[in-house]
């Protein structure tokens, strides 16, 4: 039996996915509203407002163009850390390489050529999230893939899955924030343009991202760890292998429609705020850590029930409150209530689906991953993680393109329509999410 982490070691990996979670949720939260901000915002829009074939606008294309170079590069990365014999481990050397070029790229996503509407700014943006989603992506696979090699029992698995969810909420939170770090730069710096202000603060959020992503490497030594070998499957058998895999199919199904809605959400915070509910964009920030905290309060009770009844009836439970959620999304300004209470419902009706969904998934996934290596022999541990997040970084593209399409029905105070339909559309993903993960059949051992 190979070692287990020590506390500081499992903190130190966890901090992998505060970096990680910062960035990619910066493009998230932000890339909307920098680049086709609401009237109200004090931005100027970046990129026309093309549409084409009377559904998709320019930012939508842009988005899934990024995410399509990603998924021809998701297998490949996996395969390579896979098969990889590195003395120095399969998994810490491609993390060392990405931070980098990481960092870089995600701020230089927000460095538009022209500082007017310009199709020269959506080449740019084009090459920027091509080259920052491979970066991210060489970090992310191998590291997710050490998850299912240094933890020995389920109930490991379930307590790093949940010490790497607080990771992930708190890069949600750092992101969130994004617009609030600009605040403070223009008051204590006098900075008088605010979209100089938003890019010191991304560039400030990418460094302090790149910094904590180091940590698992300075802290973990890989080849103490793990006992792992490479696998001597080719790339596209050993694709076609994690299919096979009927209760892996549900898992994915219900992953990405999840992911899916949780990037409308996460797109939409802002818009939801000003344009809905009439408030100032730096309260997005403070909303987003009520749900955070608020959210902490479920850890203990998702890691003890779940080991007591199991980790599908939680998951079951997240995804129906998460319909609810979406269906308050259209009434969101309409409700009787004051636009206080109105967001504070929603974000701390959150809590419990951002706590379950946030622990539970990556553990079982890791319990996949582990029962089929028993199974073949083979570990590709790396090959099952990086299908997840080739589908998780497809569902967050769709989230970003459905909201950004949305946008052409209305995205400004007194013609919010568009806004408004972001909650029918999340309301169907989560109910497709609780469907077919009706259907995973949970190993209880």
């Amino acid at each position: 039996m190979n070692k287990t982490l020590s506390l500081k070691q499992e903190i130190a990996y966890a901090a992998g996915m505060i970096g990680w979670s910062t960035m990619t949720n910066i493009i998230i939260v932000m890339l909307p509203y920098f680049y086709l901000p609401p009237s109200n915002a004090g931005l100027p829009p970046l990129v026309p407002q093309l549409v084409f074939l009377g559904a998709f606008n320019i930012l939508s294309i842009i988005a899934a163009s990024g995410r399509l170079v990603d998924a021809i590069f998701d297998p490949f990365i996996a395969s390579k850390s896979d098969a990889s014999t590195n003395p120095n481990g399969r998994r810490m050397p491609f993390m060392k390489v990405a931070i980098l070029p990481a960092m870089l790229f995600c701020a230089l996503v927000f460095y538009p050529i022209q500082k007017g509407e310009s199709l020269h700014n959506a080449w740019w943006l084009t090459l920027t999230l091509c080259l920052f989603f491979v970066s991210v992506t060489t970090y992310i696979i191998p590291y997710n893939a050490l998850l299912a090699e240094v933890t020995n029992t389920p109930r490991q698995k379930v307590k790093l899955s949940s010490y790497q969810q607080v990771g992930f909420v708190i890069g949600i939170i750092l992101s969130a924030c994004t617009n609030n770090f600009a605040d403070l730069v223009q008051h204590n710096f006098h900075v008088a343009n605010r979209s100089e202000a938003v890019q010191i603060a991304i560039w400030a959020l990418c460094i302090l991202s790149g910094l904590v992503m180091l940590l698992p490497i300075f802290f973990i030594d890989e080849k103490q760890f793990s006992v792992a070998k490479p696998t001597h499957v080719p790339l596209w058998p050993a694709i076609k292998s994690t299919f096979k895999n009927s209760n892996f199919k549900y898992y994915l199904i219900s992953d990405f429609a999840f992911y899916t809605a949780l990037s409308i959400i996460s797109s939409g915070l802002l818009f939801f705020c000003t344009v809905l509910l009439g408030l100032p964009e730096s309260e997005g920030g403070k909303f987003m850590g009520a749900m955070v905290m608020a959210s902490l309060l479920f850890y203990p009770i998702v890691n003890f029930g779940s080991a007591k009844i199991g980790k599908k009836p939680f998951v079951l439970a997240a995804f129906g409150v998460l319909c609810l959620i979406f269906v308050t999304i259209f009434f969101l300004g309409k409700l009787p209530f004051g636009p206080y209470t109105q967001i504070y419902l929603l974000v701390l009706s959150a809590s419990f689906p951002l706590a379950a969904l946030g622990i539970l998934p990556t553990a079982i996934l890791a319990d996949i991953a582990q029962k089929d290596t028993i199974e073949t022999g083979e570990n590709h541990e790396g090959m099952f993680f990086a299908v997840k997040y080739l589908f998780v970084k497809l569902g967050q593209t769709l989230g970003i393109a459905i909201f950004a399409m949305l946008t052409i029905y209305g995205k400004d105070p007194g013609n919010d329509f568009g806004l408004r339909l972001n909650g029918v559309v999340g309301f169907g993903l989560c109910l497709i999410a609780l469907l077919f993960f009706s259907r995973f059949k949970e190993n209880k051992e």
